[in-house]
């Protein structure tokens, strides 16, 4: 049992210290520290080329342009580095100021951008949310007044119908009392006139009986669909009272009774035609009264809904600009203006390089053979438009082609180490003299021909020998330096994590040249012996 008791600590002891040390592990920290120190940087272009017997060396010109001056004449000889013919430069110097002004103008506006907007653009902003707040509280308010003015004037429409219902039914009962008296004192027979009257006046008491109760209804519940009705039942009634006065009228004047009614009678009765007529016009024109009203108030309600929803639009545009306004720059554009930047200034590059290479130099030690351009002629960038040929006095060099990427960044005169496979424990040295302005494809990949001359050419070198050669594009002496992997990219700027304490704090430094080592010059930002991350 003791055993069992002491193998199970064991366990224990052994799992508890696997735990341990593996939780520690994970912990570890995914970086490691690098110190800012000073240094050399320098970048460099490698290839292999093969050693040449010393051949002509045509130089031309890398852009279209015209020949300003020669300065040089058949066999005269030059040194490394003279100036040989001068191209006009006028339009490139056009173009250069053009592209200046566009840098400063992407560099202002990227500027900006990460400044945000100022006091000023902001007030503007705000100002035109809160005026837009007004006009919209403004709108709303004149919806509910345009609701009210539409509510009162159908409803003194309505309050005016009833009165003409009034109106109307008191009519209608005068018209029936009327017939009534006419039916008692002239009509009582049962000749075929008094039937007829008698019928007529029947009509009449049955109008006014559904004009009163259609009325009733209204004034019991006078809500606008009792009056509607009230008064469509009103207007056939009215019709209805009027064809029968109409047809009591004519009776009057048939042969039996047209000496029998006297005048008098006749005349009230035309009388009570024109007060039923009257009457059917005024409910007519109620009807239509209270049509157009209907019709005003909603084009009038309309108008002021469409007035709420513009003045809403216009908030909701006048909000989002305040948000834009206010908003950190987006990423995207931060990207986006940076790019532009960079492409003015890589214009910029280009064309201050034409104008430098707008100078014809001896890229050699040796002499003009032949000048195959006048002044004021075209040359050309092309291979065999040819303006002046040298024949080297150095009778090898070397010839490499090299990549697209790496040749914008060489220049005539780099220096150059030169490793032959011949001599495999000398590190010999020269200069590039030329750099052919017509690319060359190899295997669908885009090469530049550079020729190399040797400062000191060994003994028993050959023609064909394979040369590694190091060109040594730039270089700084004694700068603060940092690992290319402790650099990061953020929003557009460039940024190291340094060690302060026990913490580390983002700082936005500035970068100058990238050597080949992977080594990056610092301009600002960073002290030496301070430590930054490499993750």
């Amino acid at each position: 049992m003791q055993k069992k008791v002491i193998l199970l600590i064991v366990i224990v002891f052994f799992l508890a210290v696997g735990i341990y040390f593996g939780v520690s592990k994970k912990e570890a920290p995914a970086f490691s520290l690098a110190q800012v120190t000073r240094g050399n940087v320098s970048q460099e272009v490698s290839e292999t080329g093969q050693v040449k017997k010393g051949e002509e060396i045509n130089l031309g010109s890398k852009t279209a342009a015209r020949i300003e001056k020669i300065y040089v004449k058949v066999g005269e000889e030059v040194k490394m580095g003279d100036v040989l013919a001068k191209l006009d430069t006028a339009q490139l110097q056009i173009q250069l100021r053009e592209s200046s002004a566009a840098l400063d103008l992407a560099k202002a506006q990227f500027n900006k951008l990460l400044a945000g907007a100022s006091q000023e653009e902001i007030q503007v902003a705000q100002t035109a949310v809160d005026n837009a707040k007004t006009s919209l509280e403004s709108a709303r308010q004149n919806l509910k007044d345009v609701n009210a003015s539409a509510a009162e004037n159908l409803n003194a429409a309505y309050e005016d119908a009833l009165n003409i219902l009034d109106y109307a039914y008191l009519m209608a009962d005068n018209s029936f009392k009327e017939s009534d008296v006419f039916h008692r004192a002239y009509f009582s027979g049962n000749d075929q006139e008094g039937i007829r009257v008698r019928d007529n006046k029947t009509k009449i008491e049955e109008a006014l009986l559904k004009i009163k109760t259609s009325l009733d209804t209204a004034k019991a519940d006078s809500s606008q669909k009792n009056i509607d009705l009230a008064l469509s039942e009103t207007k056939n009634s009215l019709d209805e009272i009027l064809d029968s006065l109409r047809f009591i009228r004519e009776v009057c004047e048939s042969q039996i009774y047209s000496n029998i009614v006297s005048s008098i009678d006749k005349t009230s009765l035309d009388t009570q035609k024109s007060y039923i007529n009257t009457a059917l016009t005024s409910v007519t024109n109620s009807q239509q009264t209270i049509s157009l009203a209907k019709l005003t108030n909603e084009s009038n309600i309309n108008t002021a809904k469409s007035e709420v929803s513009k003045a809403e639009g216009v908030l909701k545009a006048a909000q989002d600009e305040l948000s834009r306004v206010t908003a950190s720059p987006r990423k995207e554009d931060v990207d986006l203006y940076q790019a532009k930047v960079k492409q003015a200034e890589a214009q910029v590059q280009l064309l201050e390089k034409q104008i430098e290479e707008a100078t014809l130099r001896s890229p050699v030690l040796g002499q003009v053979t032949q000048i195959k351009k006048r002044v004021g002629e075209m040359a050309q960038p092309t291979l065999q438009d040819v303006v002046i040929t040298l024949l080297p006095l150095a009778p090898f060099g070397i010839e490499a082609d090299i990549y697209e990427e790496d040749v914008v960044k060489m220049a005539i005169g780099n220096p150059v180490d030169i490793s032959l496979v011949a001599f495999p424990n000398q590190i010999l040295k020269g200069k590039v003299v030329a750099i052919d302005p017509a690319e060359k494809l190899i295997e669908g990949v885009v090469y530049y021909k550079a020729t190399i001359d040797f400062e000191e050419i060994p003994e028993g070198i050959k023609p064909g020998m394979t040369a590694d050669v190091v060109i040594k594009t730039a270089s700084k002496e004694n700068v603060l330096t940092v690992p290319l992997s402790s650099i990061q990219n953020k929003e557009g700027k460039t940024i190291v994590e340094v060690l302060k304490g026990e913490k580390f704090e983002e700082r936005e430094i500035e970068i100058g040249l990238k050597g080949s080592n992977d080594i990056v010059e610092v301009i600002s930002g960073l002290e030496e012996g301070e430590k930054v991350t490499i993750r």
